[in-house]
């Protein structure tokens, strides 16, 4: 059982534990759950950058990347920084994130947030729109092209954008549908943890021009970026290069700055 299983079966037992304990009505009775959501794949269309910046405490791989800087904090140096988005990591027992730290963003700033879990269930969808995202993101290596589809078409009916990520051409072509927004390609295998912008540029031409798309893992330098923009790449996400920082609204900002000279 490899790493991505292991989170699987972890997050299935988490999923029907909080159903259990919070019901759809009271998700659905949230504060936020009826605000107007804000579009990231719009938003990275009219980017010069197309950063979407994370928060990541840590990771399976890393261990510890930041504890120390507040999720509101970071926001606000993010939005400040002109990323197009954020990504919040909000899985616990491997990334040390929670649904508290997409809450707490929401309250700090106004630019499109995503969810960013190990999504396997229509609750899921519920607990991000409850909790203030704006897209949610799809992990193809873990869905069925059924419940890809179920997935997508819930979270349109809910006004969330939906990032669908693959890591590999088989993944690609079982996911590719109407219902999604943007493609994302991990560049970072899932057998090896190696990284390698290759598998951006290769599977770029299999991508349909309706989807925005998406590049992730791997981008440390902004050579990165203007390397993948040929390929028709409109979004950059970047995890830990800013959050291994100790100001990573600061980093944000210096790399925004430095792509757009």
């Amino acid at each position: 059982m490899n790493i991505l299983d292991k989170i699987v079966l972890d997050k299935r037992k988490e999923v029907d534990l909080k159903k259990f304990i919070i019901p759809v009505s009271q998700l659905e009775a949230s504060v936020i759950f009826q605000r107007p959501t804000v579009s990231l794949a719009n938003a990275l269309r009219n980017s010069n950058s197309g950063i979407i910046a994370e928060h990541k405490r840590r990771s399976p791989s890393k261990s510890v990347i930041n504890q120390k800087n507040s999720v509101a904090d970071v926001a606000v140096g993010y939005e400040k920084a002109g990323a197009c988005g954020m990504s919040v990591l909000t899985d616990g027992k491997y990334f040390g994130g929670s649904l508290d730290d997409l809450l707490l963003a929401r309250a700090s700033v106004q630019m499109p947030l995503l969810r960013k879990e190990f999504i396997i269930d229509e609750y899921q969808l519920l607990e991000a729109k409850a909790h203030g995202a704006d897209v949610i993101l799809l992990i193809a290596a873990i869905l069925t092209r059924a419940e890809i589809k179920t997935l997508s078409e819930l979270a349109k009916q809910l006004h969330l954008d939906v990032l669908l990520e693959v890591h590999d051409e088989e993944e690609l072509h079982k996911s590719i549908m109407p219902s999604l927004d943007m493609l994302g390609v991990n560049n970072r295998n899932l057998k090896t943890f190696e990284v390698s912008l290759d598998t951006s540029k290769t599977l770029s031409k299999l991508i349909p021009d309706d989807f925005v798309k998406v590049s992730e893992s791997g981008i440390s330098s902004t050579e990165a970026i203007q390397e993948l923009k040929p390929y028709g790449y409109k979004g950059f996400l970047i995890g830990e290069n800013f959050m291994k920082t100790d100001n990573p609204g600061l980093s944000a900002l210096q790399f925004i700055k430095s792509i757009k000279q």
